[in-house]
C-alpha cells in the first residue's frame, strides 16, 4: 500500500512538472512574439526617415506587427486620421492650422521629435549664405538671379513643396511670415523629389529637413548662422518645427505601444539623432 501511494505521488508530481513547463512555455513564447496587430500611418514626408526606422526596430522587437506607412503630405495625414482612413497621421505642423479639418478637435498630438529645416542650392549657384530678407524676395520672385544675392549670373529656379505639405507651411510661417507663396516655381511631392530636383537643376533653391541632407545639394547658412544642432537648442538657428505623430482620440493596443515605443528612451536616444532628428526632450533643456 505505502508503494502505491508513492506512486501516486510521483505520477502527480510529473503531471505537475509537466503542466509547469507547458506554461513557461507558453509564456517564452508569448514573449519572443510580442504584440501582434497593424499599424497605418500617412502623412509628412519631411518625417518619413524616423518612421520608417520605428517601424524597422518595433517589427524586429515584434514580428507579429506590421507597420505601413506613406507620405502624401502633413495635411493629407492629418485629413485621413481624422477620416478614420489611417491610425497615424504624421504632420510637421500643428492640426489648428489645417484649415476645414473635421473632426480636428478629436485629435491627440504626439511630438516625437525636432525636424531641423535647411535651405539648400544647386551646388553652383555661387551663395554660402542668405538672409531672411534676402530669401522672402527670392521666394517672392523680386530676386530672380543669382547675381543680386552676390552669387553667379544665373536665374533662380524655386522648387516648391505642393500645398498640402507641412514643410512648405514651416518655410512660408518661418520665412515669409505666414505670406502665401506666389505661384512661382516648380512643385515636387516629396521632399526626396526636392532634393533630386535642386540637385539636378542649376540655378535651383529649394528646401528640406536635415534627414535627406546630402552631398548632392548645399545647404547655406541662415543669417550667417549654419545649421547645427546646438545652434537650434540656443535659438539661433529659427529653421526648425515639431514633428507630430496624431490619433483619433487617445491611442489604444499597439498603436500605443508603437507610439510609447518611438517616445522611449531606447529610441529616442539610438535613433532619434541618426534619422537627422533632435529629441524633443533636449529642446527645453
Amino acid at each position: 500500500m505505502g508503494k502505491k501511494r508513492l506512486v501516486s505521488w510521483l505520477v502527480l508530481v510529473v503531471f505537475a512538472l509537466a503542466a509547469l513547463a507547458v506554461v513557461g512555455c507558453s509564456q517564452g513564447g508569448s514573449e519572443q512574439q510580442g504584440v501582434k496587430g497593424k499599424i497605418t500611418a500617412s502623412g509628412s514626408t519631411a518625417l518619413l526617415p524616423l518612421v520608417q526606422k520605428a517601424k524597422e526596430e518595433f517589427e524586429k522587437k515584434n514580428p507579429g506587427v506590421t507597420v505601413n506607412v506613406s507620405g502624401g503630405g502633413s495635411f493629407t495625414g492629418l485629413k485621413q486620421v481624422a477620416e478614420g482612413a489611417v491610425d497615424i497621421g504624421n504632420s510637421d505642423v500643428d492640426a489648428a492650422k489645417a484649415a476645414d479639418l473635421k473632426d480636428a478637435d478629436k485629435l491627440v498630438d504626439h511630438k516625437v521629435a525636432i525636424a531641423p529645416f535647411v535651405i539648400i542650392v544647386h551646388p553652383d549657384a555661387g551663395v554660402d549664405s542668405l538672409t531672411e530678407q534676402q530669401l522672402q524676395d527670392i521666394f517672392s520672385g523680386k530676386i530672380t538671379n543669382w547675381k543680386e544675392v552676390g552669387g553667379k549670373d544665373q536665374k533662380i529656379t524655386i522648387i516648391h513643396r505642393q500645398k498640402s505639405s507641412g514643410s512648405r507651411a514651416v518655410i512660408k510661417d518661418i520665412i515669409m511670415k505666414g505670406k502665401e507663396f506666389p505661384n512661382i516655381g516648380v512643385q515636387q511631392d516629396s521632399t526626396g523629389a526636392v532634393r533630386q530636383a535642386v540637385a539636378q537643376t542649376p540655378g535651383a533653391i529649394g528646401y528640406i529637413d536635415v534627414a535627406y541632407l546630402n552631398n548632392t545639394v548645399k545647404a547655406i547658412k541662415y543669417n550667417e548662422v549654419p545649421y547645427s544642432p546646438e545652434n537650434v537648442y540656443s535659438g539661433k538657428y529659427p529653421l526648425w518645427a515639431y514633428e507630430h505623430m496624431y490619433t483619433k482620440g487617445e491611442p489604444q493596443g499597439v498603436v500605443k505601444q508603437f507610439l510609447d515605443f518611438i517616445l522611449s528612451e531606447e529610441f529616442q536616444n539610438n535613433y532619434v539623432e541618426k534619422t537627422g532628428f533632435l529629441p524633443v526632450s533636449k529642446m527645453n533643456k
